[in-house]
């Protein structure tokens, strides 16, 4: 594999951390699961890229655990689209889960500047 080919390529990522990006990204208003994907990878300016067979799973599993909820609602292209959004519990567990991943973070930069 080339260093383009290894550098156009969407990273893998972190354990846990898709389940961060979507609650961050529910964090200020309901989204139905193609918005949430959108949203993360025009944020990340296209380098992250959520596939569908990752995405829904975690948005399952994140439902199931109670850190999100859903209903059914039209779309902005008339369609019906499941909504989801933060519930209390899933506020608490956003910010317990961006403390971690700022804990990993500072952790890795360090390794990084002084390895």
């Amino acid at each position: 594999m080339s260093i383009v080919d290894t550098m156009a390529r969407t990273p893998d990522l972190l354990p846990g951390t898709l389940d961060l990006l979507i609650l961050r990204t529910l964090q200020t208003e309901a989204l139905h699961g193609w918005a949430v994907s959108e949203r993360i990878q025009q944020i990340s300016e296209d380098v992250l890229q959520i596939n569908q067979g990752s995405l829904y799973p975690a948005l399952h599993r994140l439902e199931h655990q109670g850190w999100i909820a859903a209903e059914w609602k039209v779309s902005e292209l008339g369609r019906r689209a499941k909504y989801y959004h933060l519930t209390a519990s899933g506020r608490r567990q956003l910010a317990v889960e961006t403390r971690a991943w700022d804990r990993m973070a500072h952790a890795i930069g360090r390794v990084m500047k002084l390895a």
